[in-house]
């Protein structure tokens, strides 16, 4: 009798487990803002895939140290009617930076890397070309995970399917074809933080360097497989038995143009993977910090990497502390945050470019397992997207329904973030709308007239229009609030020389 009872209440437990989580999935899925009390409207969630252009989310849940649901909503092909799966690939982008540092890091546990030592000690086939920047300071490994090596090229923007790729070689010198800046330092290392992919692609070349294996390779034999990450790999492009279960990509909606970008940059942003499987990894940190799991590092090294920031960043709300990092490749953007404590997480992945949806998303969770202490607060609309119906038909009009949402409404939309306006600016730059992404950007330095940043965006759609004076002087105004900038000093250069020339 005893046996039957413990079987029958076990049962009746894992019905109330069951029906919980079906009740927490239906209450996500029916009122996503549930957890927004300045909200009015119930919003489901597919109410909002369409208001931000979502084509697909893909997202598992992490509770009490283990996966508590994962789901996909929504078309991972349009065009092709294919709908996502939980098995959908998406690009991680620089998520994929988490996953490199286990790589590096596991090589230091070995003794084959010094976290402090100079990277051109590792550097066989290419040496760091320190300059007067540096002032005589090295970089070290550790410099390259935590994004304090004073280094350029935040990001890349990857490459169309079937062009030319780079060598990881002509992508740290910046020569053709690659499409971005030669990787060199901006100021001293150590001093202070300033991400930079390009750092993280010197990490790649020093793991192969290393260890004379292919960066893809090393990585699928000593991190994601040992991870059980059995769907994910680092190939670029990704081999063909993995077409079907790739997501495309989509800019607002519309399709990139070959579906995605290949990314060379593998340690920076070429992951393709899914939302199980990097639950996997949150898993496995969380219990490699407690000392209950060593299935890549060590407890010591996780303390490590977490209390450094070696390919994550640490939030803590209250004493109690969350790691986590987002991703953004050309139509995808993606999120992963783990609780320290609790095991508690959630990963994000999606086929488009609104970081609004996952914000959204991750309160909504957050919300409905009860986090401890975690920030859960009433969000303002998105103004660029509340106008953009209006800009696309009549750019004026759309303007003006800003500067009435302003006016009349100040509380109830985001006017208080730059990157709103200049996401719209750049769809209309993007699409080659060249006057209209200019009152945009002329709207946002209007309002944002100290911000480096918005300067910089107007000067590349006077560059588009060459109309190369008043693009200078933007890139000048851009250097002179932000001296570190870059991109603002080679494009000035540029335009210089284009300028001699018309002499």
């Amino acid at each position: 009798m005893k046996k039957i009872h413990l079987i029958l209440l076990l049962s009746l437990s894992l019905n109330v487990f069951a029906q919980n989580v079906k009740d927490k999935i239906k209450s996500f899925e029916d009122n996503l803002l549930g957890w927004d009390t300045s909200k009015t409207k119930k919003w489901t969630l597919k109410e909002r895939m369409a208001f931000y252009n979502m084509n697909a989310v893909s997202i598992a849940v992490i509770k009490d140290y283990k996966i508590e649901w994962t789901k996909a909503y929504g078309y991972a092909d349009v065009a092709e009617n294919r709908k996502a799966t939980p098995q959908t690939l998406f690009q991680a982008a620089s998520i994929s930076k988490s996953i490199n540092s286990l790589g590096l890091l596991k090589l230091v546990e070995q003794g084959k890397l010094g976290l402090d030592d100079d990277i051109n000690d590792y550097l066989k086939t290419w040496k760091f070309p320190y300059d007067s920047l540096s002032k005589g300071k090295k970089i070290s490994i550790a410099n390259l995970l935590s994004h304090k090596a004073g280094l350029s090229v935040h990001g890349f923007g990857g490459y169309q399917k079937g062009k030319e790729l780079p060598t990881i070689l002509q992508i740290l010198d910046g020569q053709k074809p690659a499409n971005s800046p030669a990787v060199r330092s901006v100021f001293e290392p150590n001093l202070k933080f300033q991400y930079s992919g390009g750092g993280t692609t010197i990490s790649q070349l020093i793991l192969e360097n290393t260890t004379g294996e292919k960066y893809e390779d090393y990585m699928l034999k000593n991190v994601l497989t040992q991870l059980g990450m059995n769907e994910s790999s680092y190939h670029q492009p990704p081999s063909s038995d993995k077409e079907k279960l790739l997501a495309t990509a989509y800019n607002n909606g519309k399709e990139v143009k070959g579906k995605y970008h290949i990314y060379p940059e593998k340690a920076a942003a070429g992951l393709w993977t899914n939302p199980n499987d990097l639950a996997k990894y949150i898993i496995e940190t969380q219990l490699s910090l407690s000392g209950k799991s060593n299935k890549v590092l060590s407890k010591e090294m996780s303390v490590k990497r977490i209390e450094n920031n070696y390919g994550v960043f640490l939030n803590d709300f209250k004493g109690t502390k969350y790691f986590g990092h987002s991703g953004g490749n050309e139509g995808f953007v993606c999120y992963y945050i783990g609780s320290l404590e609790d095991g508690n997480g959630l990963v994000i992945m999606t086929n488009g470019n609104n970081f609004k949806l996952i914000d959204e998303i991750l309160l909504s969770i957050a919300s409905l397992n009860q986090w401890k202490n975690y920030p859960i607060q009433p969000q303002k609309e998105s103004i660029a997207l509340t106008i953009r119906k209006e800009c696309l038909k009549n750019i004026d009009k759309g303007i003006l329904l800003y500067q009435e949402l302003k006016k009349n409404n100040p509380n109830d939309y985001n006017f208080s973030n730059e990157n709103e306006l200049n996401g719209l600016g750049y769809e209309f730059l993007k699409d080659n709308q060249l006057d209209a992404a200019l009152k945009i950007f002329t709207l946002n330095v209007n309002q944002f007239p100290k911000s480096g940043n918005v300067y910089d965006s107007r000067g590349e759609a006077y560059f588009n229009k060459k109309e190369y004076t008043l693009s200078k002087n933007d890139y000048q105004k851009s250097l002179e609030l932000d001296p570190t900038n870059q991109n603002a000093k080679e494009m000035i250069l540029k335009i210089n020389q284009l300028l001699n020339t018309q002499k």
